[in-house]
């Protein structure tokens, strides 16, 4: 694993990034426009000091304004999926679907005993563990040999194996991520600790001012569920077979609707609904255009007035899909405790090509697994066995205008084939509670006759466009 800080290590770029967040704390309580503030602040030492003050009183926003690119060299997706977690950072990350994986690395643990030290047999582990993770990338290679895609033979990748990701991301989200993995739960995992601890490092020279409070922080490991797990016994994890709705706002469109009359006219919702039902006698589709409209605006913030949660299968493969998706509100359940293994998924293309060799591979991960639990081996040092393949249930609610994007993305037929399936879910589901919404659901080339892919576009839109002039004739 290697972190570095792209940019901004120069004495001068450093001092000029504490002069920008020192300004913008200064600007409120100082006479003159921006930059005559900005000019003002000319002393490094001040500077700093300023912005210390500032951030101790709670008002953190203007580190905001300090923003930071980083490099992540040979991390795990653990560490990939926690980061993209953090909503309002940056990520473009080294795809699995187009890029040939079996010679990328691995993590390899120090091995823990429950009581959090080295074990006894650490190396002994270390030796079966290694043995363990060449099985299953010769596994991956043999799959792709066969002829199976990358982007399907990755299901049975272990999740110890190296990913790279620039990263973008502002130093109050900074300060909330090193914290988390320097001191918190996810500190019980050894890469996200690393991690925690490598960006601290990289802060104190190059963010000194959030050294102060990093520092002030106790360790805790409270995973926020104590009470739950004191009153309830867990029961046993089951994959939902499908995508369900769980919950959604009553008559979405007429909200949406009555949203977009009630800050167009500035008037009462009792008087939305009038102005509603007047265009009604007008003309009995003008919900129906008004909603095209809507969904078709720059600003399409009347969406944002009506959600729609649901409860959704996904893979560990996949999972990265989703969560990229930041302005959703989503739960993924903690990698610890430990999920059930045996809930996993196999691609329909290994099935037909490989499916002896993947059975067996994902057999044989889970027995090694087994032996270093009965072995004493701390938990936190087990999530490494997890596989591509291991399925999970999380929660999510998106408001109708992520809904509409998610499904813009996702429903494309170059899309991943089990996100796929999860968006037409979705849209379909959204059109049963809330029909007008729905028929603005889909990819481009079905709600609005484009295609943005150029020369990898699947040919669908030419379909599309030839069966409309069929029609209008």
């Amino acid at each position: 694993m290697k972190i570095e800080l792209l940019g901004g290590c120069e004495k001068n770029e450093l001092e000029k990034r504490i002069q920008n967040t020192a300004a913008a704390g200064k600007l409120s309580r100082f006479p003159g426009n921006v930059l005559e503030v900005l000019e003002s602040c000319n002393d490094y030492e001040s500077n700093l000091k300023l912005v210390k003050r500032i951030i101790k009183m709670g008002h953190k926003s203007i580190i905001e304004h300090d923003y930071l690119v980083f490099a992540l060299c040979d991390v795990t997706p653990i560490v990939e999926q926690t980061l993209i977690g953090y909503r309002l950072t940056s990520f473009t990350i080294k795809s699995r679907r187009e890029v040939d994986f079996r010679t990328v690395g691995y993590y390899v643990p120090e091995f823990r005993n429950k009581n959090g030290e080295i074990h006894e047999k650490n190396e002994e582990l270390k030796k079966e563990y290694k043995e363990n993770m060449k099985m299953l990338f010769d596994t991956y290679g043999e799959i792709v040999d066969k002829g199976v895609k990358v982007e399907d033979a990755r299901f049975i990748l272990p999740y110890s194996y190296h990913s790279n990701i620039i990263m973008g991301v502002n130093a109050r989200e900074l300060e909330r991520m090193i914290i988390a993995l320097k001191f918190g739960h996810l500190s019980k995992i050894p890469d996200l600790k690393e991690v925690g601890e490598e960006l601290y490092n990289i802060v104190s020279i190059n963010v000194p001012y959030l050294v102060p409070n990093i520092k002030a922080q106790e360790e805790n490991l409270k995973t926020g569920f104590e009470y739950l797990e004191s009153s309830a016994k867990r029961p046993e994890i089951k994959i939902l077979e499908k995508t369900q709705m769980i919950s959604y706002t009553p008559n979405a469109d007429d909200v949406v609707l009555e949203s977009s009359i009630m800050y167009h006219y500035q008037c009462s919702r009792e008087e939305a609904r009038e102005i509603l039902k007047e265009m009604l006698k007008k003309d009995k589709n003008a919900k129906e255009k008004m909603m095209y409209e809507i969904m078709h605006k720059d600003e399409r913030r009347e969406l944002e007035q009506v959600s729609f949660s649901f409860q959704i299968p996904i893979s560990l493969a996949v999972l990265t899909h989703l969560t990229r998706h930041r302005m959703h509100s989503l739960l993924v359940p903690e990698f610890l405790p430990m999920w059930n293994m045996n809930n996993y998924i196999t691609p329909e293309s290994i099935k037909a090509n490989a499916k002896d060799i993947y059975d067996k591979a994902v057999k044989k991960n889970i027995e090694v697994k087994e032996k270093f639990e009965k072995m004493g081996v701390y938990e936190g040092d087990l999530v490494y066995f997890y596989l591509s393949n291991q399925m999970l249930n999380v929660v999510t609610t998106m408001n109708a205008r992520n809904t509409q994007w998610v499904c813009r993305m996702r429903c494309c037929n170059k899309a991943q084939w089990q996100i796929r399936f999860i968006a037409k879910d979705i849209a379909k589901q959204v059109s049963t509670v809330a029909p007008l919404i729905g028929k603005g659901l889909g990819s481009t080339c079905v709600t609005d006759r484009y295609c943005g892919e150029g020369r990898e576009c699947c040919g669908l839109i030419n379909s599309l466009l030839e069966a409309d002039k069929k029609n209008s004739k």
